[in-house]
C-alpha cells in the first residue's frame, strides 16, 4: 500500500512580534513544525534586521530548513546558540527541544499571538525520574519490552539485542499498534518497562505507566547495539 504525507500549512500571513523582540537573546536557532514553515525565511529575515543572529536547523528527518518533528529534535551546541525560537502551536514539539538541548527555549504561537519561555528546569523534571527508572532497570530482573508495530516507530531488531547485553534479565516483549495503559496493570510481575516506541511515551506519559520505564536509548549499552 502507498503512502502519501501531504503537508497542511498554514496560509494566514504573520510577522514576528516587534515588541518581543529585545526579550531574545542575541543567538537564535529558528524552527517551527511543516504546518508553519514557510514563514521562517520572513521571520528570520527580520530579526537579523533588528541584530539577532539567526540560524535555521532541521531534524534529521525533516524536508525542510528549520522543519522539527516531535520525536526528531536536533542537537544544538551550547556555545553556538544562546536559544531557540519555536514558531508554532501546542506544547509537544517545544518540550523535545527542551530534552534534547541545555538552553532557554521561546515559543510564538501565531495562532494566538502568545509569546513565552520555558526554561531548562522544565524539562530536569522529568529527566530526574528517568534517572531515578535506569537505576529500578539495573537492579532489577523482570523487564517488559514495549515494542510498536507502526512504520518508522517499530525497531524489533533492536529489542534482540538486549537478551545478549543482560543475560541475567528476563525479558517479556509486548507488541501493539497502539499502547493502551491501562492494560498494562495486567502483567504485576513487570519490575521496568523498556520503551522502543514514541520516546514521548516514557516522558510525557510516564505517571500513566504502573512501573518504572525507560526509554532504549537511555540506556549506555544501546550504543553497541547495532
Amino acid at each position: 500500500m502507498k503512502l502519501y504525507f501531504i503537508p497542511a500549512k498554514y496560509k494566514k500571513e504573520f510577522s514576528f512580534p516587534e515588541k518581543h523582540i529585545n526579550e531574545l537573546p542575541e543567538r537564535l536557532a529558528l524552527v517551527s513544525p511543516v504546518q508553519f514553515v514557510d514563514h521562517l525565511s520572513k521571520i528570520k529575515e527580520q530579526l537579523e534586521k533588528k541584530g539577532k543572529k539567526v540560524k535555521l536547523v532541521q531534524g534529521k528527518h525533516s524536508r525542510s530548513s528549520g522543519q522539527i518533528l516531535g520525536c526528531d529534535v536536533p542537537e544544538l551546541p551550547a556555545d553556538d546558540v544562546d536559544a531557540l525560537l519555536y514558531i508554532g502551536d501546542g506544547v509537544f514539539h517545544p518540550y523535545e527541544v527542551l530534552y534534547k538541548n541545555k538552553i532557554d527555549l521561546y515559543i510564538y504561537n501565531p495562532k494566538t499571538n502568545d509569546f513565552y519561555k520555558i526554561g531548562r528546569e522544565e524539562a530536569e523534571k522529568n529527566l530526574k525520574k528517568q534517572k531515578g527508572a535506569l537505576a529500578m532497570f539495573y537492579s532489577k530482573k523482570n523487564i517488559g519490552v514495549l515494542i510498536s508495530t507502526k512504520p518508522g516507530q517499530n525497531r524489533l531488531r533492536f529489542t534482540g539485542e538486549l537478551e545478549k547485553k543482560f543475560p541475567d534479565k528476563k525479558f517479556y516483549f509486548f507488541v501493539c499498534d497502539t499502547l493502551e495503559y491501562d492494560q498494562m496493570e495486567n502483567f504485576p510481575f513487570i519490575d521496568v518497562f523498556i520503551n522502543t516506541m514514541c520516546q514521548r511515551i516514557a516522558l510525557d506519559d510516564a505517571k500513566k505507566v504502573p512501573r518504572p520505564i525507560i526509554n532504549l536509548e537511555d540506556l549506555p549499552e544501546y550504543k553497541g547495539i547495532p
